[in-house]
């Protein structure tokens, strides 16, 4: 098991680093329903990323991931494929990118987030981990390693549990400052909200290109091995 969470730390970190749903809970705290949407919020991220990495498990389970101990080459392939989308994502948002980050400019979607209802939010959560072009790649991609593995089943599982722990700790942190500090969690998230959406298309252009030649690199290894 240890082999398998080695594998997807990385993957982990580079889904908890996300700018964009950072911003969204700490807005979501700031409504007057923060105390309620904003663990809905959480629980949703945290179902998306759980719902999509144990299908993964599942598909590399029936697909015969691991042969002999060692990835399939479809599992290559599909690394391939993820590590190319994420690294042209990557290069487009670069190019994208603001010249001057105080010009940067949120989603208008979030303008509205304090009449969202509850299942809203909770659907909120489900989208940005389950649906988000890094997320969702980096999390299918962590449940092809872990599945192409060799390890049992219940192995398999608590690897998949770190890997969503880990990744979620960006969405958790904020919840975290809100639940402990009280009044005083007004100016910490309020910077941190500030910081993210300054540096939100750079940080995520980042990411999408090292974790996409990471995952181009684990691709390549497993194809011509």
């Amino acid at each position: 098991m240890g082999h398998a969470v080695g594998d997807v730390l990385g993957l982990a970190a580079g889904v908890a680093v996300s700018p964009l749903p950072i911003v969204a809970i700490i807005l979501i705290l700031a409504t007057p329903r923060g105390h309620l949407n904003g663990p809905l919020f959480a629980l949703g991220w945290v179902l998306g990323l759980a719902v999509l990495g144990a299908i993964m498990l599942a598909v590399g389970g029936s697909g015969s991931a691991s042969t002999h101990k060692h990835p399939a080459t479809w599992v290559g392939a599909l690394k391939l494929a993820l590590g190319l989308l994420l690294v042209l994502f990557g290069a487009r948002l670069w190019r994208r990118r603001p010249a001057d980050p105080a010009q940067a400019q949120l989603p208008k979607w979030m303008a509205a987030i304090d009449r969202f209802t509850p299942l809203k939010i909770l659907g909120l959560g489900l989208a940005l981990s389950a649906a988000n072009a890094k997320n969702a790649p980096l999390t299918i991609a962590a449940g092809a390693s872990i599945s192409s593995a060799g390890i049992p089943l219940p192995q398999q599982i608590g690897a998949l549990a770190v890997f969503v722990l880990i990744a979620s700790v960006g969405v958790l942190a904020p919840l975290a400052v809100y639940l402990l500090m009280g009044e005083r969690a007004k100016s910490v998230l309020g910077n941190w909200r500030d910081w993210a959406t300054r540096h939100n298309v750079a940080v995520m252009a980042v990411l999408f290109f090292v974790l996409g030649l990471k995952l181009l690199g684990d691709g390549i290894g497993i194809v011509a091995s």
